[in-house]
C-alpha cells in the first residue's frame, strides 16, 4: 500500500481503538487512576473490556469468501470492514463486583464504554480516616458498533494451499501510533474427494492469527481541589507522556464450504475463535498523599518515596477478559471478471457484519 493508504487505513484502526471522538472525551476523564494501582487497572478492565472484545472479533473477520483456495500463483488483494457489536449486557457493570480493595468505596451500576452516557456513581477513595479523592466513574458513548477496516493479500501455494497475509507498519496517529500484521493459512480437504472437480463445492480448513498493536494517550493532571507542592518538577509538563499500550490478538480456526456458481458463491464457516487484549500503562501519574507533619492534609508533591509520583511500571499489567468459543459465519461473494464483492455476519459472543471488495486472480 501507498503512504497516503496507509495513514487512512491506520487512522481508521485507531479510531476504532478507544480513539475516536467521542472515547477522547472518556479517556480524559480517568480519575480512577489517582486510586491503588490495583484498583485502577481493574476499573480499566471492567470499563473498555466491551470495546476491545468487540475489536478482537473484528479482528478475525474477512479471512475468507470462498473454500476454494487460488492457484498456484493466484493471488487476490481485499479492502475489508469488519463491525463488531457489543452485546447490550456489556453496558454496564456492578463497581461492588469486579474485586475493588476496601480503599476504593462506591455502589451502583457504572457505564462501561459502550454503555449510557451519563455519569455513574460516586466513587470514594481513602487511606484510613482521610479522603484522598472522590470522583464519578466516567460516562459511556453509547456506541455498541466497533469498526475494524482491513487490508490483506492471499497467494496461492502448491498443494491445493493459500497463504494469507495482513500487514500494517507502525504508523503515528493522534499522538499515539497503531500497528497491525497477521498470517493465515487455507488448505484444501474437498481435493481429497474423487470426482470433486464435477461438484460446484469446495471444502477446506483455515487457521488465521492477528495482533494489533496500539498506544493511546491519555491525561491525568493533579486534582485543582488539593494542595500542589511540587519543587523539583514542573507538573503542567511532568505528566504529559501518558500512555495507554494496547495489543489485541486474534485467533479464528475453522472449517469452511463453498458452493461456487458462475457468478456468485456461497459460503459458511464453523470452528473456534479466541481474542486476548492487554493493556500497560505507560508514563508518570500523579497520586494524592497524606502528610502527617504539621496539621495531616492531603496534597500532590514530588517528595521522594511519598508515593505521589506513580510510573507506568507501577500498574499491574491488566489482561482483559477473552473471549472465546464457537464461531459460525455465512455470506455470499459476487464476481465479476477479475472484481469481488462479498458480505458476511458471524454468530459468536461478539457477533461480527463484514463486507468487502478486491480484485482475485486465479
Amino acid at each position: 500500500m501507498s503512504k497516503p493508504t496507509n495513514r487512512r487505513v491506520a487512522a481508521l484502526i485507531f479510531s476504532s481503538l478507544f480513539i475516536s471522538s467521542a472515547a477522547f472525551s472518556q479517556f480524559s476523564n480517568v480519575d480512577f487512576l489517582r486510586s491503588s494501582p490495583a484498583d485502577a487497572v481493574k476499573f480499566i478492565q471492567a470499563y473498555i473490556s466491551p470495546w476491545a472484545n468487540a475489536f478482537g472479533a473484528g479482528l478475525n473477520g474477512s479471512w475468507y469468501n470462498t473454500a476454494k483456495p487460488h492457484k498456484l500463483g493466484g493471488f487476490d488483494v481485499t479492502a475489508s470492514l469488519n463491525v463488531g457489536v457489543v452485546p447490550e449486557s456489556a453496558g454496564t457493570f456492578d463497581i461492588t463486583k469486579i474485586g475493588l480493595s476496601s480503599s476504593l468505596t462506591g455502589i451502583g451500576i457504572a457505564s462501561s464504554v459502550s454503555g449510557p452516557n451519563t455519569s455513574g456513581p460516586s466513587m470514594t477513595y481513602k487511606e484510613g480516616a482521610y479522603t484522598l479523592a472522590t470522583f464519578n466513574t466516567p460516562p459511556g458513548t453509547n456506541w455498541k458498533y466497533i469498526p475494524v477496516p482491513m487490508v490483506q493479500i492471499g497467494i496461492g501455494l502448491p498443494l491445493g494451499t493459500e497463504l494469507k497475509a495482513r500487514f500494517l507498519p507502525k504508523i503515528p496517529i493522534k499522538g499515539g501510533d497503531v500497528s497491525m500484521w497477521g498470517v493465515g493459512l487455507m488448505h484444501s480437504i474437498m481435493q481429497y474427494i474423487p470426482g470433486n472437480k464435477l461438484l460446484p463445492l469446495d471444502a477446506s480448513i483455515f487457521a488465521g492469527y492477528t495482533r494489533m498493536t496500539g498506544n493511546v494517550p491519555i491525561s491525568l493532571q493533579p486534582d485543582g481541589g488539593v494542595t500542589w507542592n511540587y519543587t523539583t518538577i514542573n507538573p503542567l509538563t511532568y505528566f504529559s507522556n501518558q500512555n495507554l499500550n494496547t495489543i489485541v490478538d486474534a485467533l479464528n480456526i475453522s472449517a469452511i464450504g463453498s458452493v461456487n456458481l458462475k457468478i456468485i458463491t456461497f459460503y459458511a464457516g464453523l470452528g473456534y475463535s479466541k481474542t486476548k487484549t492487554s493493556v500497560k500503562l505507560q508514563g508518570y501519574f500523579p497520586a494524592p498523599v497524606i502528610v502527617v507533619s504539621g496539621t495531616p492534609h492531603v496534597e500532590y508533591n514530588d517528595v521522594a518515596g511519598s508515593g505521589s509520583i506513580k510510573d507506568g511500571s507501577d500498574f499491574p499489567k491488566m489482561n482483559i477478559k477473552n473471549f472465546s468459543g464457537l464461531r459460525a459465519n455465512a455470506g455470499f461473494r459476487i464476481k465479476l471478471a477479475v472484481i469481488t464483492i462479498f458480505a458476511d455476519y458471524t454468530r459468536a459472543q461478539y457477533n461480527v457484519v463484514s463486507t468487502g471488495l478486491g480484485i482475485s486472480f486465479r
